[in-house]
């Protein structure tokens, strides 16, 4: 049976290969999604599935409006699953291996300024809605996101024997369970230090809030989009944008980018080089702004 096979190909990635859950759960509703479609065509042995099968599935996928990137992923899942079928001889040959990622051009992260980011403190300081607690709370969030180039999810599960105040590091587990050490800057350390002295809370979390319950997800994206709303502009004001932010001030303050590769716990090079790009199109701006011959 089909779904069978799809079960122990994602008991594989789960277990075996310890994806994160998130992607587990993707690939789990991507191939739910193809079954459902063999299902209509009436195939329900993996060896009855063709190369035409699978180009008509595309083709619907780009008939509903489906944006590239989606159908990149989706193309990821099934190609995992018949790896997976390939190699415990449940096929005789790997099918969609001809077939290519649609091409899409990369969109450009959005950044807010140094003198930007040092604004969001003094909004944080001074707003009246936050508590004593809070605000030291936020600030540190912050700086962890900012000063360490964190995703949400890894701030969020920071352990409080994560970060060494002494060695001025902290111990980071990204994505696909891969575990880095990031520096940690001085001023960063001292507002740690500053959060450190108010937290009381017997949970094993680093960050918790005033009741001294772990931080979540919500709660992070809610206060960013609050604070950054009130210094700047860009059209999205999420969590995300101060790690591309802290990577690109990194690449323009001349930071290699093989560092900066491993501070951002990035598995290809090749995703680290789009600050590259970022920082050229912030060259191009001040030149066309200041420049007499632009």
């Amino acid at each position: 049976m089909l779904s069978k096979t799809v079960s122990l190909y994602l008991d594989e990635i789960e277990h075996l290969k310890r994806y994160s859950a998130k992607t587990v759960e993707a690939y789990r509703c991507d191939l739910t999604q193809f079954l459902d479609y063999l299902a209509s065509e009436s195939i329900s042995d993996i060896k009855a599935i063709s190369l035409r099968h699978i180009k008509n599935y595309l083709a619907g996928l780009v008939s509903e409006n489906k944006n590239r990137t989606t159908i990149s992923r989706k193309l990821a899942s099934m190609r995992g699953f018949f790896r997976f079928a390939f190699k415990n001889n449940l096929i005789d040959t790997n099918i969609i291996g001809a077939i290519k990622n649609p091409k899409h051009s990369r969109k450009l992260p959005e950044i807010i300024s140094t003198k930007e980011y040092l604004d969001i403190l003094e909004v944080v300081n001074n707003d009246e809605l936050f508590s004593a607690y809070e605000k030291v709370l936020i600030r540190t969030m912050f700086e962890l996101m900012y000063g360490c180039s964190l995703r949400l999810s890894e701030l969020c599960s920071l352990s409080i024997h994560d970060i060494d105040l002494r060695q001025k590091t902290v111990k980071v587990l990204g994505k696909g369970n891969k575990t880095r050490i990031v520096p940690v800057g001085t001023k960063s350390i001292a507002v740690v230090e500053e959060y450190l002295s108010q937290r009381v809370s017997d949970s094993t979390i680093l960050l918790v809030n005033e009741k001294q319950n772990p931080i979540y997800p919500r709660y992070v994206q809610r206060i960013v989009k609050r604070v950054i709303s009130q210094i700047s502009e860009i059209a999205k004001k999420s969590p995300h944008i101060l790690r591309h932010s802290s990577a690109t001030h990194m690449l323009d303050n001349g930071a290699d980018l093989m560092a900066i590769k491993e501070i951002l716990g990035h598995s290809n090079l090749s995703t680290t080089q789009i600050y590259t790009h970022v920082s050229v199109e912030r060259l191009k701006s001040v030149y066309k702004q200041s420049h007499p011959k632009s």
